[in-house]
């Protein structure tokens, strides 16, 4: 089932954004919550929170965290991406012979 979750209903807090960092960077609750020195709960709290604002809904056939993560990135723009430090798959050879990403625009 196709979702539209580039459109959101409010603009995320700080803390909200925080979250959502962590989330696409594969962390677990229970990480973020160590890691912000609040508990799981605020943490499940502000995941449940996040989706209800890109208007993701919970079942059985969708993961939240994933949807999630996408929406933040879609919203965010690759930066949300590129703070993983992980190389774009995108790279190819440019005219100076150095890498360079051929569908990212800066």
């Amino acid at each position: 089932m196709a979702r539209d979750i580039t459109i959101s209903s409010r603009e995320l807090s700080p803390f909200e954004q925080l979250v959502l960092q962590l989330v696409c960077e594969g962390k677990s609750n229970s990480a973020i919550a160590h890691q912000t020195s609040h508990s799981e709960k605020v943490i499940e709290n502000t995941v449940s929170r996040s989706a209800q604002v890109f208007g993701i809904k919970s079942d059985g056939d969708t993961n939240l965290r994933v949807l999630l993560a996408l929406a933040f990135r879609t919203h965010f723009g690759d930066k949300a991406f590129d703070q993983l430090n992980m190389p774009c798959s995108h790279m190819v050879v440019g005219p100076d012979g150095r890498a360079i990403c051929d569908r990212h625009v800066d």
